[in-house]
């Protein structure tokens, strides 16, 4: 079967032109043009809440350039930052734009530059522009959604690299830290203006120089965490987050992505993990739930069979079920949920 597909804007309709709405879906060998703006109600489904949602730790950082005064802020010539990296300036690195580190009398001066992003920017390029790593710019700017950024936004570019580290418990020194990154530790200690023997606070926000995020993070961050789990063509009948009900017509919010496709077609583990839960459900129908690492789990509903047992390993070429229409749904189709610490997040910020 061949879908063809036009690039749509959110909230327009689409419909199957010349031929009738149950023919076009999946008859073997026909054509579908999709020729407006809004997907047929057939496949849809899945949790919903007409009130408004919790709003996840994700929400709010992926808020945070945004909401910069650009006014307030003006962007550093190229030469002064070069000027500063090669310590002809004296340097300070702010976290929030109050707090100062380190010590005026450091061995390593570390300064930042503001910089503000143009079309065509990527944290790698900008990275290479500056000759710093790209998780120094994803982490003191705490991104964590690099194809959030906006053009006219301003990033802060370290004149060395290394990472923002908060200290988890009382006791942390400067000892444990760098072993934990495997970093200089007289470099640490001056870049931080503190002793070697210096132990920190919980909570305490530090520069570890020369550090990298580890690679979960940065594949969060990228959005290539997860891979999509319907490898064959499909179609996004319903996004996540605010949406008419299929069933009501109401205005709800809808926990995940709805995916689109014939039935049968194989459904694959988004992410390494273990299966902790298969069942059925009124609403899911038949589904199946994988853990991962970091606090990830995915959930794949409305399967019309469970190809996975509780406690099996799977990787992202397991097939672990079939879609269907099983549960509260309208048609074949996958819901598929993303949870970090069980609370819902967009899918398509995660995956590739």
């Amino acid at each position: 079967m061949k879908l063809e597909k036009k690039k749509k804007s959110f909230g327009t309709a689409v419909k199957c032109t010349s031929i009738t709405l149950g023919i076009c879906a999946f008859a073997v060998g026909v054509t579908v043009v999709m020729t407006d703006l809004s997907f047929p109600e057939n496949g849809q489904g899945g949790f919903e809440t007409p009130g408004i949602p919790t709003v996840t730790e994700r929400v709010v950082l992926d808020s945070d350039l945004s909401a910069v005064n650009l006014d307030a802020v003006s962007e550093t010539p190229v030469q002064e930052y070069i000027d500063r990296k090669n310590g002809i300036a004296s340097g300070e690195i702010t976290q929030d734009g109050s707090d100062v580190l380190p010590a005026e009398n450091s061995d390593y001066n570390l300064s930042y530059v503001s910089y503000r992003v143009k079309e065509g920017d990527m944290i790698g390029k900008i990275a290479q522009k500056f000759d710093v790593s790209s998780d120094s710019i994803l982490s003191l700017n705490r991104i964590n959604n690099a194809r959030g950024i906006q053009i006219g936004s301003y990033l802060k570019i370290p004149t060395m690299s290394g990472i923002l580290y908060t200290t988890q418990k009382a006791g942390e020194s400067v000892s444990s830290i760098t072993e934990k990154f495997d970093v200089d530790s007289k470099k640490f200690a001056s870049v931080n203006g503190v002793s070697a023997e210096n132990v920190f606070q919980a909570g305490s926000t530090v520069f570890v120089p020369d550090a990298k995020l580890d690679w979960a993070t940065v594949q969060e961050i990228n959005g290539d965490l997860f891979k999509k789990p319907v490898h064959a063509k499909w179609y996004k009948s319903s996004d996540f987050g605010w949406r008419a009900s299929p069933f009501t017509g109401k205005r709800s919010y809808h926990s995940g992505i709805d995916m689109a496709c014939p039935q049968g077609t194989s459904v694959y583990s988004a992410l390494n993990g273990v299966v902790t839960s298969t069942g059925y459900s009124t609403t899911y129908g038949n589904f199946v739930i994988v853990t991962h690492h970091s606090g990830y789990k995915t959930l794949y509903g409305h399967l019309s069979a469970i190809l996975c047992v509780k406690g099996q390993r799977v990787g992202q070429d397991t097939r672990i079920g079939k879609v269907g229409s099983t549960g509260l749904s309208t048609g074949p189709h996958l819901h598929f949920t993303v949870y970090k610490n069980n609370v819902a997040v967009n899918p398509a910020m995660l995956w590739h």
